[in-house]
């Protein structure tokens, strides 16, 4: 593939058009080709800033079009693996929303369906692509901090006066886990390139969705810590800590809507010492843009692509052991 990848849209959710609609745009190698909505009033935003693109009636009249070669899917959680599903039997190429599964072992059903369109299909799990995580997993693995022996994870928000959000109705795949606690579960495996081991949680549950979880699990060289909540004050954190430096991500997560990516390298000199602290700024990568011009390089130039279903099936392991094991609150 040389030409651009003319992508489409499932749905003119509020994500895609704030977000992924301007990041698929404007990056290089990619088009935004067409949207499925039967909604005038929700495309006219999308036609806005891509005055070309086409608006389909139906999912089913999108998958349909020929002249498309990439579908984003951003619905509610609980239709991700139905219309990625049917994507794939389409023959399009597929990047679904996070969560792309609600389970585990739906996972299975993605990547079998991959195989046998013989398609690119992979969660839109951005942070990956993000020049500040993978200079984390670089000074990580390098051994810049040492043995790493902790690592911690915060992230929250307050979503509880938007009754109607789909994150917070149990029926649409809602809550905290899902929706952010595969940033703080995803990000350590990602760095680390380890698996939990042992887990134990408190979950505090609201009207059949998880608003605040506190998990600690045993990874095979360190202990980590995390919650995610979507009924405290907004806050992101992300924190390695080894026997000889701490490094500290102050955005890790939603970058230039938080705050700005930055890296906080904490070292001693000597045993004791008070130390130094070097810093490491990356104020405009958009990961949403490099997310879908990585998966063009994919289509086009046959790398592999960073963020595979099967590391994302990983993710889901740990959010499925927490609900497993956790007590409530």
């Amino acid at each position: 593939m040389t030409k651009p990848v003319r992508w489409g849209i499932l749905g003119a959710a509020k994500f895609a058009r704030e977000h992924m609609g301007p990041a698929i745009h404007a990056a290089n190698g990619a088009e935004l080709a067409a949207l499925a909505t039967s909604s005038a009033e929700k495309a006219a935003p999308f036609q806005a800033f891509a005055p070309g693109i086409a608006v389909h009636q139906s999912y089913e009249a999108l998958l349909a079009d020929p002249s498309i070669d990439a579908v984003y899917i951003p619905l509610p959680n609980h239709l991700h693996v139905e219309w990625a599903l049917k994507a794939m039997q389409a023959g399009k190429h597929v990047l679904v929303e996070k969560p792309a599964a609600l389970r585990e072992a739906e996972f299975d059903q993605l990547i079998a369906a991959r195989d046998e369109a013989g398609v690119l299909a992979a969660e839109a799990y951005m942070i990956v692509h993000h020049p500040q995580w993978q200079r984390t997993r670089e000074l990580v693995q390098s051994g810049a901090l040492g043995q790493v022996k902790h690592v911690s994870g915060k992230f929250s928000f307050d979503n509880r006066a938007d009754v109607d959000n789909i994150r917070n109705r149990p029926e649409t795949g809602g809550g905290a886990l899902r929706d952010i606690g595969v940033y703080v579960f995803g990000s350590t495996r990602f760095v680390t390139g380890e698996e939990p081991q042992e887990i134990s949680a408190q979950i505090e549950w609201e009207n059949g969705v998880d608003v605040l979880s506190n998990v600690q699990a045993k990874f095979p060289s360190f202990l980590y810590t995390a919650y995610v909540s979507t009924r405290l004050q907004p806050y992101q954190e992300m924190a390695f800590h080894g026997d000889k430096g701490v490094l500290r991500l102050t955005a890790p997560f939603n970058p230039r809507v938080f705050g700005e990516a930055r890296l906080e390298l904490h070292q001693s000199s000597h045993a004791g010492g008070s130390g130094r602290m070097s810093e490491e700024r990356f104020p405009v990568a958009d990961h949403y843009k490099l997310q879908v011009e990585a998966f063009g390089r994919s289509l086009r130039e046959g790398v592999a692509y960073p963020c595979p279903l099967e590391f994302s099936r990983g993710t889901q392991a740990m959010i499925d052991g927490v609900f497993e094991v956790a007590t409530d609150l």
